[in-house]
């Protein structure tokens, strides 16, 4: 029994310094052209509380808007420390913006989830005039890609979660509601040593 309890405490000591250097990787791109409304909000940070680094951002109203938004968040476990870049490029015009008055009961939607890396991406179109869609996704137990291209005249909902078992806040949390024209592009990948490399959109 004596011997045991070394050979346990030595496990542990092992297996703990390959949690702690296990790396939370998200990477995003994202594109929309709008002519209508929009309410979008996306939330990133790397710890909870007053730690880390900390980020929203989001746009509400209608008019035109085109807009891109890149995001790396990161953590590099040689320097030991969260990295967050960030880069936003948007032409915004308002104009006034009313729905039309009869609506279609046309609806489509999605929802994948990946429970081992910890991450969750929806889209759902409802009141559609005319939608083309293109949506691949890819996940194993390391790492999950979302790649979303729509055109949709009507409403489109997007929303996304990542929150992976080695932190205890979620990394991204980000939802969107589109209603109108849209051309709407989002690329997101995250979990631990991509082996993708996202392109721009």
């Amino acid at each position: 029994m004596r011997s045991l309890i070394p050979l346990v405490l030595l496990i542990l000591m092992v297996q703990l310094p390959q949690d702690v250097v296990r790396a939370e990787n998200l990477t995003q791109h994202s594109y929309i052209f709008l002519n209508g409304y929009m309410d979008d909000t996306s939330v990133y940070q790397t710890d909870s509380g007053f730690a880390g680094q900390k980020l929203v951002v989001g746009t509400r109203g209608s008019g035109m808007v085109s807009r891109r938004q890149s995001i790396d968040v990161y953590h590099d476990s040689v320097n030991d420390g969260d990295f967050m870049d960030f880069n936003e490029w948007g032409v915004f015009q308002y104009q006034p913006y009313s729905p039309d008055p009869s609506e279609s009961d046309l609806k489509n939607a999605l929802c994948a989830k990946n429970y081992e890396v910890g991450s969750v991406f929806s889209e759902s179109y409802s009141d559609i005039r005319q939608l083309v869609k293109d949506t691949d996704i890819y996940q194993d137990d390391n790492v999950s890609v979302y790649q979303m291209n729509s055109y949709v005249h009507g409403t489109a909902r997007i929303g996304s979660r990542y929150q992976s078992s080695y932190s205890s806040v979620p990394i991204m949390v980000l939802g969107g509601v589109y209603v109108g024209e849209a051309k709407i592009q989002q690329e997101i990948e995250v979990g631990d040593g991509s082996p993708l490399v996202l392109p721009c959109p």
